[in-house]
């Protein structure tokens, strides 16, 4: 076979090409040589600080989108007196400490002033909120830097929480006019029914009936809820709003409780004399074999938590990490690649959005099907 060195050809003149829109020219004379690498080496010196700084910026930019907060912040920007200003809404905060507090978190100024109610005086570290002594008290730490405030009970409608809210709401409105639909139109959907309608058959005739069998029905509304609930949280996670409900392990952790819940409530007897005396199996082989058992039901809630956690958690951060790339290269070649890339990712992410609902409802109606087997003749051979 013949290969064509027309390509390389091509590559190697094209480096050379843009090669001086990289590089630095010569010094102009030998005589200022010395003022000028004296003057290039504190350059070189203030962009490396400039770009550590820059680094640092990056990284806890991406470390707060990942985290719970309790206002939203859209962006910042400083006025002609390099006056910080911030963007976004607060939050109602909702706290029992002696009594209910109920305040606003713009008290908190994004951090830096204490927040005051009824008397008591409340402090933001790392994300959490302290208990302080006064309004210019703060928030003590030990030896490992983890802190020794009385934290009171927290009930605050966090960012996290309001996006749940108002998908919440978006699920509701949204099906109750499908349900409608059907009604007045002879079982036929109408407006932004006829788009979803297509997928909720594909979850009833694609993934409940083939993996739970013929009691799919009691499971239809949980796996229903389930696909749309993590899709639309995804879909927002992609937005500028800077949510990131799905990348909290507290949020996975409980939608893979509330399936293992259903399993373990919703099994037959099959199903629980396949865990602790499996049939066809010597008995002292059961003995051994009746612990991993058990906790292969813990492990499967376990693998759905990491799964969607870890998932969503990554999408994230390699989408952030490039963008700030464009900040960090700050030059037309590195930024325009930077920004296809993450052009190119983000339209990934909308199809992993969906995956990541469909994988999450498949595994719950397997092990709904699992927890539902009828039991075989075969078995007792």
């Amino acid at each position: 076979m013949v290969i064509s060195k027309k390509p390389l050809h091509f590559i190697v003149a094209a480096l050379v090409a843009f090669l001086p829109l990289v590089t630095v020219a010569n010094p102009e004379s030998d005589s200022t040589a010395v003022a000028h690498n004296s003057v290039t080496t504190e350059t070189a010196a203030h962009h490396e600080e400039e770009s550590k700084d820059l680094k640092t910026e990056i990284k806890e930019f991406i470390n707060h989108h990942l985290q719970d907060s309790y206002d939203f912040h859209l962006f910042s920007y400083e006025d002609d007196a390099k006056v910080e200003h911030h963007i976004g809404f607060p939050l109602p905060v909702i706290l029992w400490d002696n009594g209910l507090q109920l305040f606003s978190s713009s008290k908190f100024h994004h951090g830096e002033s204490a927040a005051e109610s009824n008397g008591n005086y409340y402090r933001l570290f790392h994300g959490k909120i302290y208990k302080v002594s006064s309004a210019e008290g703060e928030v003590t730490v030990d030896e490992k830097h983890h802190a020794t405030n009385e934290k009171p009970l927290d009930f605050s409608i966090t960012k996290n929480v309001f996006m749940m809210l108002v998908v919440s709401l978006i699920m509701f409105f949204l099906f109750t006019n499908l349900a409608k639909s059907y009604a007045k139109n002879g079982g036929i959907a109408k407006g932004a029914g006829r788009f979803f309608e297509p997928i909720i058959l594909y979850i009833r005739d694609d993934i409940a009936i083939p993996n739970i069998g013929k009691n799919y029905k009691k499971y239809m509304s949980y796996l229903l809820t389930i696909f749309f609930f993590v899709w639309f949280l995804n879909i927002f996670g992609l937005t500028p709003l800077g949510v990131n409900v799905t990348g909290n392990i507290a949020i996975t952790g409980g939608l893979a409780l509330v399936t293992y819940l259903i399993t373990t409530f919703t099994a037959n007897k099959n199903y629980w004399g396949h865990i602790f005396w499996m049939p066809g199996v010597p008995a002292p082989m059961k003995l051994v074999l009746a612990p991993i058992e058990l906790l292969g039901t813990i492990i499967k809630p376990f693998s759905l938590m990491i799964r969607l956690y870890a998932n969503i958690v990554a999408g994230h951060v390699v989408l952030m990490s490039i963008i700030g790339l464009m900040f960090i290269f700050k030059n037309w070649i590195g930024s325009s690649l930077s920004f296809v890339l993450a052009f190119a990712l983000s339209l990934l992410e909308i199809l992993v959005a969906a995956l990541q609902a469909y994988i999450f409802t498949m595994l719950s109606a397997l092990y709904f099907g699992a927890a539902n087997e009828e039991h075989h003749h075969d078995d007792h051979h």
